[in-house]
């Protein structure tokens, strides 16, 4: 999946090699409300942005290989034929209705995950610490320690499913869409042996993000915890922790938001400045998990995606409407013509 300002476009290969290509207007989560797209406040908005473009890119490439596997299952019966049903206008929108509802069902479960694995736990974990070692919230060795159990967690986590096949094939491309951008940025045509010698890791990678978010909440967390909380809130320390937990959440907002302004200027600097590049090599040592070595058949599904995304944003309105969602199918990636605008030939042949 790739995204523009304008649109964005996910990319599937079909079992029999066929490429399915989905585009569709790109429309922020908050409409025109500009005051969540200054510095310090988007990153949390972009985030939340990411989570449910990676949802709704994911289920689509489901549904593609649920696809795959029902017409296989078809075919393995002798005595019955595929018979495909179109679908009717109304049977489209119920499905696209209920698309939406699953996605934002699977966005709450996530973000409830989320905070529960790297806010609640690693809370609850650094204060059982603290009852052995003698430290409590009001010390930076509370939130250091707290910071630590984030990153063991997130570490470990990543580490385990990169060993499920699925999700190493995931991160397969996830390299695959950092050697395409890589393409992009270097001003190179966007062919696969351009690609190919690419590095997979990025600096602006969402990886990098993640731990960039766990070092500010262990600056953030301490300060105010120190000035604005004392260790004891209720006398209950059950309670008081619970209390503080629920304070951390809404603290993750400003967190978000300082943590992408920094990997913005850090992805933008990681070339010619040291502390640009010290800020960026956790993401990066973490990328050795999170991304994979693609195959040539992943660059092309890659470099797809990101020519569609490009290819419109630089023909502007002489690109035609945007796709608004529609699929189509193509025999081969030779079949699918995007028509370059003279002055762009360079960057997007």
């Amino acid at each position: 999946m790739m995204r523009s300002p304008k649109s964005f476009a996910v990319v599937c290969r079909r079992a029999d090699g066929s490429i399915v290509v989905k585009e569709d207007e790109w429309r922020p989560l908050w409409g025109d409300f500009k005051l969540l797209r200054a510095p310090f406040l988007r990153g949390a908005v972009v985030l939340l942005e990411s989570l449910v473009n990676g949802i709704s890119a994911l289920t689509f490439s489901a549904n593609q290989q649920m696809e795959d596997e029902k017409l296989a299952e078809e075919a393995a019966e002798a005595d019955k034929k595929p018979k495909p049903k179109p679908k009717s206008v109304g049977a489209a929108a119920a499905g696209d209705d209920s698309n939406h509802l699953a996605t934002i069902g699977m966005v709450l479960v996530s973000l409830v995950f989320g905070l529960a694995l790297f806010v609640g736990a690693p809370h609850l974990l650094a204060w059982a610490m603290g009852e052995v070692l003698g430290f409590d919230t009001s010390s930076f060795t509370f939130h250091a320690v707290d910071g630590v159990i984030k990153l063991a967690i997130l570490v470990t986590y990543m580490w385990a499913i990169s060993l499920l096949p699925d999700v190493r094939r995931v991160f397969q491309y996830h390299g695959a869409e950092h050697k395409a951008i890589f393409t992009y940025e270097r001003g190179l045509p966007l062919t696969v042996d351009n690609a190919r010698k690419q590095t997979r890791f990025h600096p602006r990678c969402g990886t990098s993000f993640l731990l960039i978010v766990i070092m500010v909440s262990v600056v953030l967390f301490s300060a105010v915890f120190a000035a604005f909380f004392p260790s004891e809130l209720t006398g209950t320390k059950i309670l008081d922790h619970l209390i503080m937990i629920g304070i951390k959440i809404p603290l993750m907002f400003p967190i978000a938001g300082l943590s992408y302004e920094l990997i913005k200027v850090a992805g933008k600097h990681c070339d010619t400045s040291w502390w640009a590049r010290w800020l960026s090599a956790p993401g990066m040592w973490l990328q050795k998990i999170t991304t994979k070595e693609p195959d040539d058949q992943q660059l092309e599904i890659a470099l797809i995606s990101i020519r569609k995304v490009i290819w419109r944003e630089l023909l502007g309105d002489e690109a035609g409407p945007i796709g608004e969602g529609g699929v189509d199918t193509y025999p081969s990636i030779e079949a699918i013509e995007l028509p370059v605008h003279p002055q762009a030939q360079a960057q997007a042949a």
